[in-house]
């Protein structure tokens, strides 16, 4: 499991590091003050990989499209 600041990890990394962290805890075979510490880590990483997806989604949902369907370009994020 890496020590790098969640805050610091793409989204894949913070996919990757929240699943071994399940991995862990669906295990079973860690000392409760070690399954506390990861069930806190795995939170944070779960509520960064959800912001990131959220953040694409609205992205994604701002591209606007010409009345053949066609993709024409983005609109800005922020107004």
């Amino acid at each position: 499991m890496s020590e790098k600041p969640i805050e610091e990890m793409s989204f894949e990394d913070a996919m990757r590091e929240l699943e071994v962290v399940v991995g862990h805890l669906e295990a079973g075979d860690v000392a409760l003050e070690d399954s506390i510490r990861l069930y806190e880590r795995g939170a944070r990483l779960k509520e960064r990989c959800q912001r990131t997806l959220e953040s694409a989604e609205a992205k994604v949902a701002k591209i606007t499209a010409d009345q053949s369907g066609q993709a024409t370009g983005t609109e800005p994020l922020d107004p």
